[in-house]
Formats: structure tokens, C-alpha cells, sequence
């Protein structure tokens, strides 16, 4: 992740250019290169033997113009609610938490049709990230996947495939070159949301590892969900009424101190606290290390200490957590929308490969506006899953202590 900077102004909804608290910290940060964002390229110079070298990273010294609005339409509103078409395509569905993540067997990505599409959006939606192992889908086939779910991002700074015309392809990569430097970052900063900072983050995200460690280089996601459902009502609501600014500047600033292009200009952006998803219907929140600046219109003590309990959380509640262990031809699907990840960087001198297809999403959207536009009540996820169940629900109110033991 990119240095974290606090951004000192902001203007409503999208602003270009840095700010000043960013360019101090990627000032400091000149010398430190952290292997998300700035990974060396000193071990690209004999790489003829390697079976994926011609997508390898490549900064193409190019300048695109600012995106403007996009329009999308989530192909989760024309699934079958019981995604009947995609779970009985499975050999095996497995469920690897309540909160988050499920694995499907016996699915061949390749090989969807429309309405299984579908239904893998809305099922991602549900359980925030879904996993397929032993895909043969190519870097071309998993674009067009992601083309079903909407418009393709190009990103700004990170790195495109070396074979020409892969430009809306995100590559992950990291060997042995270069020791990764603690210095450069925390653990807790890895934590991001995809580019949040865009007027219209990402929706239902691909990544693909094509060449990994024998162990390590595992991925995370955590539920923004799960973590809007562990709260008081009370504090829920003070949430919904919160918008924050998200933040490219950092990013860029750290591209360009590893002397790479900027291919678009850093934008600011300001996002609820507490988004909906336009299909589930419930309520996430949209907040990140990697990203998320501060809380607009709070005293600043205000802004740092709810950032600071979110991104606590986030990083550091179990409960919240599904984490993957890579093999060759995995492949992860997520709702950036709902769920935020990282990675562990623990597999140094091993190679990790991964390939990305990343579409835009709507514009993200507050509880209010939601309610506004639909004449539908927002929800809670946790408690709608206990109603289906059957199950009472939890008395907030109550003062009887509730104790865990293991």
C-alpha cells in the first residue's frame, strides 16, 4: 500500500491534483518501495524461460484522459434469488464462515452461461468474495467475464501485462529480486478497498495467481457487512449520516517516486461511510486503510478515532475474516463494494503472479439515498439472515453480559 497521507482539503464529490499532507508523506517515503504498489523490476532482464513472461509488469509511458460517469446495471437484478442454474453446475458448495466466503467445485469459469453470471454476481454480492480452483480461463476470457458485470477499469499507476492490448489487466508480481522492506509499510495500511478513491469504485472483481509460493502469499477479505452489523444502533446511525474522503494522491506519488508513469491524474473522492449494495439491499461499510483520507465536516480527533476503530476492525476482527490459500489457477471473485482484503507478504523469495479484471460499480450510495430512490427500507444483513431463520433477535438493549469461553 502506498504511504498513508491525510488530505488537508478536498472539494465535494471528485477533486484532481495532490495535497499537500500527501506530498509530504510520499516526500519521506521517497526511498521506501512497497511491493504492492512500486515492485522492482530488476528481475525482468533474462525471464525468456519463464512460461507467463509475456505478462509480466509493464508501465506503458502513456497519459489517459480523467473518467467521467459511467453507466452500469448490476447483473445481479436479473438473477434467479435462488441462483439455481450456478449451485446445481457444482459439485460442491462449501460455506467457509457465516460472515464471508464460499467455494464452489466444479465449476468451469469458462463455461458459464448468462444467467450463471448472473447468479455469480448476486451469490458474490451474498457472501462477499466466492472461490473456484483448477481454472484454465485465460487472461483474455477472464476480461470478458468481467466485461458481463460491467465496464472494465484501467488503473492510473500499477501495472499492465507486457503482451500488448491487456491495458484493463492488473498484475500482481512479486520473486526474489528484492526483499520486501517492513520500513515502507504497516500491515494494518495493506488493507484497501480497489481504487475507492474513483467516482465509481469496482463491483464483482477477478483476481487469477498463475504462478505462486509452495506456501504463503495467502489473501484476506474482511466483510463490511459483518463489521456495520457488529455495532449499536446508535452508532450505526451516527455512521449512515457520515460521508469520507478517498484518496489517489499517495498512490500516484509513490508511482512516480519509483520513477513510473502516471497515466491518469490522482482524483479525491467522497464516499458515504455506510453504502447499500443496489441488489442485496444491505448495508456495508465503505471505509479502508489504504485509501479512506478522513471523515468530512468532524473535528479531526472525531475523524481519526472512528477511522481508527474501523480500520481496527477490519484488520484485526476474526469474525469478520475469510482467508485463501493460493494455488496455481485459483481464482477469487469479490464484491469490492462490501468487503475490503490484503495480503500476506510472506513468502519472500518465492514468485506470486496474479492477474486482475477489475469493472466499475455505481456511484456508491448512502442508506438515505437508497431509501430515497427505491421507497425500500435499507437492512441489516445479520438480522435478516436471523429472521429467515427463525431465530429470535438479540436484545441491544439488554445489560446481561454475554461471556465466550475457548
Amino acid at each position: 500500500m502506498a504511504p498513508v497521507a491525510t488530505a488537508d482539503a478536498t472539494t465535494n464529490g471528485t477533486a484532481n491534483g495532490p495535497v499537500k499532507a500527501a506530498k509530504a508523506a510520499a516526500s519521506a517515503a521517497t526511498q521506501l518501495f512497497n511491493p504492492f504498489y512500486s515492485p522492482d523490476v530488476s528481475g525482468d532482464g533474462n525471464d525468456s524461460d519463464y512460461q507467463f513472461a509475456n505478462l509480466k509488469p509493464h508501465w506503458p509511458d502513456v497519459k489517459w484522459e480523467p473518467l467521467g460517469e459511467i453507466e452500469v446495471q448490476d447483473r445481479g437484478h436479473f438473477a434467479d434469488p435462488e441462483k439455481k442454474s450456478l449451485l446445481s453446475a457444482a459439485s460442491k458448495v462449501t460455506h467457509l464462515t457465516p460472515a464471508i466466503g464460499t467455494e464452489l467445485s466444479g465449476i468451469d469459469l469458462r463455461q458459464l452461461t448468462d444467467a450463471q453470471k448472473d447468479e455469480l454476481a448476486l451469490l458474490v454480492a451474498e457472501r462477499g468474495v466466492v472461490f473456484f480452483r483448477d481454472q484454465e480461463i485465460s487472461v483474455r476470457e477472464q476480461l470478458e467475464l468481467g466485461r458481463h458485470w460491467g465496464p472494465l477499469h484501467k488503473h492510473a499507476t500499477t501495472p499492465v501485462p507486457r503482451e500488448p492490448g491487456l491495458e484493463e489487466v492488473h498484475v500482481v508480481y512479486n520473486d526474489g529480486s528484492r526483499r520486501p522492506d517492513p520500513s515502507a509499510f504497516s500491515k494494518l495500511e495493506l488493507w484497501h478497498s480497489d481504487v475507492s478513491y474513483e467516482l465509481q469504485p469496482p463491483s464483482a472483481t477477478s483476481l487469477k495467481v498463475i504462478t505462486g509460493p509452495p506456501y504463503g502469499g495467502d489473501t484476506l477479505w474482511s466483510s463490511g457487512y459483518a463489521l456495520y452489523s457488529s455495532f449499536s444502533p446508535g452508532f450505526q446511525k451516527y455512521l449512515e449520516g457520515l460521508t469520507a474522503v478517498h484518496s489517489a494522491v499517495a498512490q500516484a506519488d509513490g508511482a512516480r517516486a519509483a520513477g513510473h508513469t502516471v497515466r491518469r491524474e490522482p482524483v479525491e473522492s467522497v464516499h458515504p461511510v455506510v453504502r447499500v449494495h443496489p441488489v442485496t439491499g444491505w448495508k456495508s461499510i465503505y471505509v479502508n486503510p489504504g485509501f479512506t483520507r478522513r471523515i468530512v465536516g468532524v473535528p479531526k480527533a472525531e475523524s481519526d478515532a472512528i477511522l481508527e476503530l474501523l480500520f481496527r476492525q477490519i484488520a484485526e476482527n476474526p469474525d469478520f475474516q475469510v482467508r485463501f490459500r493460493w494455488e496455481p489457477n485459483s481464482v477469487a471473485i469479490w464484491d469490492n463494494r462490501i468487503v475490503t482484503h490484503s495480503a500476506t507478504f510472506d513468502f519472500w523469495p518465492h514468485t506470486r503472479h496474479a492477474l486482475r479484471a477489475t469493472p466499475h460499480g455505481e456511484r456508491p450510495t448512502s442508506v438515505a439515498d437508497y431509501e430515497k430512490a427505491t421507497g425500500k427500507v435499507a437492512k441489516d444483513r445479520q438480522l435478516e439472515i436471523w429472521k429467515q431463520q427463525g431465530l429470535p433477535l438479540p436484545n441491544l438493549d439488554s445489560t446481561v453480559s454475554r461471556g465466550y469461553t475457548d
